[in-house]
């Protein structure tokens, strides 16, 4: 499982990062906080934060899930293409909106794999 908590490590630094970047294009494109909107390319990168936090809930969980009873190393290896997935979202939503798809597939697919794998092998290990 030691693979499984660096892999988390790195999805939540990226998404620290990405906060970051929300706060650096605050001062760029000049959109004082609170508020979140005014400037197209900083609602790029606010969105794409806020679109990993809604990604996180999923995949946070999933990754334990699937870790304890299917399988820590497969668990791992999705775990990393979501970090890609996530990061070529960011390139991609960023640049142009209409080329988000390739990074979208990637961390949503993984997602989903890892909490459906983790609810099935939770329900087989109670047979």
């Amino acid at each position: 499982m030691a693979a499984v908590t660096i892999v988390i490590a790195l999805a939540l630094i990226e998404y620290s990062i990405f906060g970051m970047l929300v706060g650096k294009a605050r001062g760029t494109y000049d959109v004082a906080a609170p508020a979140v909107s005014g400037d197209p390319i900083f609602e790029r990168y606010y969105r794409v934060q806020q679109n990993t936090l809604e990604m996180l809930v999923l995949f946070i969980p999933g990754i334990f899930m699937f870790g304890h009873y299917v399988s820590a190393d497969v668990a791992a290896g999705l775990g990393l293409i979501f970090v890609v997935g996530r990061f070529l979202y960011f390139r991609g939503y960023v640049a142009d909106p209409k080329s988000r798809t390739l990074g979208f597939i990637l961390s949503f697919l993984p997602a989903q794999i890892l909490v459906i794998g983790g609810l099935v092998g939770a329900a087989l290990a109670l047979v």
